[in-house]
């Protein structure tokens, strides 16, 4: 299989970390010595391998995700950028994103990264007090928190960074006082996650036992709309459900995720939808490290699985990555992406429903989630699925 003249995004999964976040459910790891080397000679490996697969596709954007990629040496970061658009030409700058943790930040460690053709970064802050940072499993505080975020701008000509919301005993107030501080502080874009239990956590595990309270649904829904008011009035609207960002500062990396495009994913655990002749395939990696190190290394590859989607498969997914965004989903791009039109995957009746009371807008052009409808998206995907 052969693939055809495409842009596609890059993503490269650096799946260690100097400890494991409570509330995390990511592919992360925690391994005291690392070769770094032996490494990259695997991402070199699996990057000749699926360009058998990908022939005639060029690269539209890179992200090094993780895990903690600030973690990897500025060298590493240089030649995988190097052989991924050696073997996936631009012809444009494309975004290259590096996630980076701030007690892992260092001033020349960010020029080394820059100097490597990163052009934006993303800081995982969380909280901006001591104590949450703590409980949130956080190595670095405020302190350490606010100096790399001025030292990434400094160095970079984009920056975001991360803070989780609807923490334990979170008022409304002192979020109101947190998010303003933030977004004094915030440039183009800024993610707000509202923090969720996630299975097989140590989070998960707390929250069984009582031990963690996360706040009521009224107070969620609450600090959720003061987070979207307080964007807006700040010229940070959200373009996704946790994305806020001025015109022109989206991350094009995820956008390209949520719009139902093409990404290749390698590393630990990543996975991938890859344009074919014979339409969208989805690509998994081997999710443990040394299990993924061992299979490039004696097959030359560390994929577990790779299906070709159907079109039903590919529509479900547009449809729950779709209704994210702001924009909603745009019934043309929708049909040239999935092959079937929107009416063939969900309930038209059931969606006018839940347009006359407020929940999603429809127009002959789009259907898209309201700002009544976002919080309870999850709600009005089994609603409307078919």
């Amino acid at each position: 299989m052969e693939g055809f003249d495409q842009s596609i995004g890059i993503y490269i999964h650096w799946p260690f970390c100097l400890n494991k976040c409570p509330y995390c459910d990511f592919n992360s790891h925690v391994r005291e010595s690392i070769d770094q080397d032996q490494f990259l000679e695997a991402y070199f490996k699996e990057i000749s391998n699926f360009k058998k697969l990908l022939p005639n596709s060029n690269t539209a954007s890179i992200f090094f995700g993780g895990g903690t990629p600030s973690l990897m040496e500025p060298r590493l970061v240089a030649a995988l950028i190097e052989k991924v658009l050696e073997v996936w030409p631009s012809d444009i700058v494309p975004e290259i994103t590096l996630e980076a943790n701030p007690s892992s930040v260092e001033a020349e460690r960010f020029r080394g990264y820059r100097d490597a053709g990163v052009n934006r970064v993303s800081l995982g802050v969380q909280a901006l007090n001591n104590p949450d940072l703590k409980s949130l499993g956080r190595l670095h505080n405020v302190n350490e928190a606010k100096s790399a975020l001025e030292i990434a701008k400094k160095t970079f000509s984009r920056v975001s960074f991360d803070l989780i919301y609807a923490r334990p005993q979170q008022t409304l107030e002192n979020w109101r006082e947190e998010l303003s501080e933030a977004l004094e502080m915030a440039e183009g874009h800024l993610s707000l996650y509202q923090l969720t239990i996630e299975d097989g956590t140590a989070f998960a595990q707390a929250h069984k036992k009582g031990r963690i309270i996360l706040p009521e649904e009224n107070l969620a829904s609450d600090l959720y709309n003061l987070t979207q008011d307080m964007c807006e009035n700040k010229g940070l609207p959200a373009y996704e459900i946790s994305n806020h960002a001025r015109p022109g500062e989206e991350s094009m990396h995820n956008l390209i995720y949520w719009t139902g495009g093409s990404y290749l994913g390698l590393g630990p655990g990543a996975h991938g939808r890859i344009p074919t002749r014979n339409g969208m395939m989805m690509t998994s990696l081997a999710k443990k490290p040394e299990a993924w190190l061992k299979k490039v290394e004696e097959q030359g590859t560390g994929l577990v699985e790779e299906k070709m989607l159907t079109n039903e498969e590919r529509a479900l997914e547009n449809v729950m990555m779709g209704l994210r965004l702001n924009n909603g989903i745009d019934r043309t791009d929708f049909y040239e992406k999935s092959g079937i039109y929107l009416e063939d995957i969900i309930s038209i009746n059931e969606a006018k429903n839940l347009e006359k009371n407020g929940f999603l807008e429809i127009t002959p052009n789009k259907i898209k989630a309201t700002k009544k409808g976002i919080p309870v998206l999850n709600t009005i995907l089994k609603t409307v699925l078919v």
